[in-house]
């Protein structure tokens, strides 16, 4: 089949904002890409859609009839794939995010009503993941969408990302650690003879057992923040914990947050995609995402 949804949701996307690049920041793809799927479909069509003479592009008359008959389908193909959902089995649409584990996931809980308003029967599924958890899932095809996923994306067309920020870690201890007794910043000798509570990559080849080790640290190792945060109240060991994680139990006064000489540690945090999967419920997470309230205090 000549047509698909796909390239008349890029020319009702050009019609409404104007351009190729501009279609493509909405559409969360590259101006080329578009491009190239507009001039298939010419060609195989054997007609010019778009005139691209002018400083400005425009659409021929046999580029406006596919416009308006393609906006039609589009909204048709949208109600049935809403429709389809309430039948169930197989026919459900599902949705499955992919969360860092150091992504403070109660930000999106403002988002769900609103989600589920427009989108009634689609199933969202939230996986928790540690490190390199969060990209292999997108991979494997087990998530649509990862958030809050450290390092950048593997080098493949088929995934996306942007940059929520820079995710600082405050290196902290109970009040009865035996760090405590030491005043001022710590140096790394200090700090390496006193086990280090980690997290464990959750994905399947486990390329960082942990963040920001130093050298020869004896290690226990956990499998999510939760239990990180409790052996560290305990006193069992010390470690890092994302800075909005630790902030409150700092304030309480329940751990400490100390300096370490020479080492300030954060990391990019990403937001990444299967660009190939253009469905409506994930442009919705994406474009929510870009203005998510509260993000900007998480992530510097």
């Amino acid at each position: 089949m000549k047509l698909n949804l796909e390239v008349l949701a890029i020319l009702d996307a050009i019609e409404q904002h104007g351009s190729l690049s501009a279609a493509a920041a909405k559409l969360y793809k590259t101006p080329s890409a578009l491009s190239y799927m507009v001039q298939k479909l010419e060609g195989d069509l054997g007609i010019t859609l778009l005139d691209r003479s002018g400083h400005k592009i425009a659409f021929t008359q046999a580029g406006r009839l596919m416009l308006e008959k393609g906006r039609e389908i589009l909204h048709a193909a949208r109600d049935l794939e809403l429709q389809s959902g309430s039948f169930g089995g197989e026919q459900n649409l599902s949705l499955a995010i992919g969360v860092d584990s150091a992504f403070p996931f109660t930000l999106l809980m403002p988002l769900l009503e609103r989600f589920y308003r427009t989108f009634p029967h689609v199933r969202l599924s939230f996986s928790h993941e540690v490190l390199g958890g969060a990209w292999e899932g997108l991979v494997e095809g087990r998530t649509d969408m990862i958030l809050g996923a450290f390092s950048l994306p593997p080098a493949h067309a088929q995934f996306a990302c942007r940059a929520l920020g820079q995710l600082e870690h405050l290196f902290v201890h109970a009040p009865n650690h035996p760090l405590a007794v030491l005043t001022g910043k710590l140096s790394s000798r200090q700090v390496k003879r006193h086990r280090a509570v980690v997290v464990a990559d959750s994905a399947k080849n486990k390329l960082r057992n942990g963040l920001f080790l130093l050298s020869g640290q004896e290690t226990i190792t956990v499998d999510h923040f939760d239990a990180k945060l409790q052996l560290l109240l305990s006193g069992v060991g010390c470690g890092y914990l994302p800075r909005h994680l630790a902030h409150p139990f700092i304030e309480r006064g329940e751990l400490v947050s100390r300096e370490i000489e020479g080492r300030h540690v954060s990391e990019t945090a990403y937001l990444g995609w299967n660009s190939e999967r253009g469905c409506e419920p994930l442009l919705w997470w994406l474009s929510e995402m870009a203005r998510l309230e509260g993000l900007d205090k998480v992530y510097a």
